[in-house]
């Protein structure tokens, strides 16, 4: 709770005489204008603000447009001896939530208290309301599904996020053997938009001939249990999985239902597609490469023809299964050497080792392995701009070192030492920005404090950053906020053009940036203890 009242003993009254903890509340800040409040409301973000209309330099109207700007969710109650019915209807018009006029007792303060306490109880209810929520989740289920579904086809998952998912959505997807196929319409099949038809083809609606596709699909897959189909990408997807464990039985099932899905697709829409099959995957968590061939098996239409099934096997050299940088270890890497812990990059370049640990392949596989892993550390380096040679010499070349060591140990040892040392200067690096950062803000700040109209905003639209992050790393830098150093600086040339100059008070707030030369001396007075001439005549005495 903020208390806001240019009355002292008003603010003190309250203070004093309501049992706050047993409405539910704590006083954490008080204010005697609405200027002051909206600066301790931006600081300390409070549930709810009590504020007088009548108050100098921001009133209540005011502060309450203020708060509903920026904290959207503060529950506001105005207290007023105006019993006049255009501050009610500003107050209705500004969302107000209680409406206090004085003189008020304490009973009835405290009975607006518990109303507005469970006001707050109750949309929190609502919000964490599990039946509610349970209905939402369950009609968004499905695309749910597809949604995760679709992330399996362009990214690897760890097998437990995949299995609590699977958990999560009701989807039954074990199996020992996995592919996918993609159904894309031929191009003769969307006319141009003038076609006047009647037929699907001839709408050349591709969402509509999708949607028709995927019900034939889905009757074909869930009449056998083979798998799923969805839409992504402007394509059909079909996620075929084998239970039973034949192989061969299984695949001449595929190929069966595909051949007679193509053939329905042509008879029930007269639509003319091809279907890509990619290759088969042992794990789910694979599913990306089979994807991927089922792409590039669409592509050999332009070869083969269209209107067919086309099997990436069958045009070309099935997949070997050697080892690879997947996509998990190199966004562990990534993400280690940017954000992470020493400790943890040693861990994510340890995982990429022990791979090669007792794994039958050629010396050319462990080859492209490292250059791949080399690859990733020269390419985050670089996004870091961090330049090899000034950190580790002139003619140092990361691809070059790697293969120098004596063996998988050595070479272990060497990129972690090489990795640790590019995190300690990406790590410099940043830092070194978020203090350019601030001098930058401290800079333009000096130049400006001036100005009236500075304010956080207009500080990062010049400097193109966030609000958000440009506070965040000012108060790291500084331990203080933005509005707490404007206050600083514009105090501090204040009490330098009261030491110096002849200047008369309203002379000299104009100069440090304050409109309102009477809230200039609140703010001096609140800042210093004395007022701004009692301060010129303590420091010339």
């Amino acid at each position: 709770m903020l208390l806001v009242d240019d009355e002292a003993d008003v603010r003190e009254g309250l203070v004093q005489e309501i049992d706050w903890e047993s409405c539910g509340f704590a006083v954490i800040g008080t204010a005697e204008n609405g200027r002051e409040a909206s600066d301790l409301a931006e600081r300390l973000e409070p549930d709810v603000v009590i504020t007088d209309i009548s108050m100098p330099f921001l009133d209540g109207l005011q502060l309450a447009a203020w708060i509903r700007e920026h904290q959207p969710l503060c529950k506001i109650v105005i207290l007023t001896g105006y019993d006049e019915f255009d501050y009610a209807r500003q107050a209705i018009t500004l969302s107000v939530d209680e409406y206090l006029l004085k003189p008020f007792s304490a009973d009835s303060f405290t009975d607006l208290l518990r109303r507005i306490k469970d006001r707050m109880d109750t949309e929190l209810v609502e919000r964490e309301d599990i039946r509610h929520l349970k209905e939402h989740y369950r009609t968004s289920l499905p695309l749910l599904r597809e949604s995760f579904l679709a992330s399996l086809l362009t990214r690897k998952l760890p097998r437990t996020i995949i299995e609590e998912k699977m958990r999560k959505y009701g989807l039954t997807l074990g199996g020992g053997c996995y592919l996918t196929a993609v159904i894309a319409v031929y191009p003769s099949a969307l006319l141009d938009e003038e076609a006047s038809g009647s037929s699907l083809r001839d709408s050349g609606d591709l969402d509509l001939m999708l949607h028709a596709i995927l019900n034939i699909a889905k009757d074909s897959l869930g009449s056998l249990s083979l798998g799923s189909a969805f839409i992504y990408q402007d394509n059909i997807v079909l996620l075929f999985m084998n239970q039973d464990g034949a192989a061969a039985a299984w695949l001449e099932h595929v190929q069966v239902t595909l051949n007679r899905l193509l053939k329905n697709i042509h008879h029930y829409l007269k639509l003319f597609v091809t279907i890509g099959v990619g290759s088969r995957v042992r794990d789910l968590s694979e599913l990306k490469l089979s994807y991927q061939d089922a792409l590039l098996a669409l592509d050999y239409r332009l070869v083969l023809g269209a209107e067919k099934v086309i099997y990436i096997d069958d045009v070309e050299q099935p997949r070997q299964e050697g080892i690879r940088l997947d996509e998990l270890k190199e966004q562990t890497l990534i993400r280690s050497l940017k954000l992470g812990t020493e400790e943890e990059l040693t861990n994510s370049i340890s995982r990429i080792f022990d791979e090669l640990i007792g794994i039958s392949c050629t010396i050319h596989e462990v080859q492209i392995y490292l250059l791949e892993v080399v690859t990733t550390v020269l390419r985050t380096a670089k996004e870091s701009g961090i330049e090899l040679e000034d950190l580790f010499g002139p003619g140092f070349q990361l691809h070059a070192e790697i293969f120098k060591f004596s063996g998988i140990p050595e070479a272990k040892a060497g990129l972690l030492d090489i990795g640790l040392m590019i995190r300690r200067q990406i790590v410099s690096t940043r830092q070194h920005t978020y203090k350019d950062i601030v001098a930058k803000a401290i800079s333009y700040t000096r130049e400006n404090y001036g100005q009236p109209e500075l304010t956080l905003q207009k500080l990062c639209a010049h400097l193109h950053i966030s609000a958000g992050y440009f506070s965040g790393v000012f108060k790291r830098e500084t331990k203080m906020t933005y509005g707490q150093y404007v206050m600083q600086i514009r105090m501090e040339m204040a009490k330098e053009l009261l030491r110096s100059s002849d200047l008369k008070a309203f002379e000299i707030a104009e100069r440090v940036g304050y409109a309102d030369p009477n809230y200039f001396s609140f703010c001096f007075k609140k800042q210093a203890g004395i007022s701004p001439k009692e301060y010129r005549a303590q420091m010339r005495g």
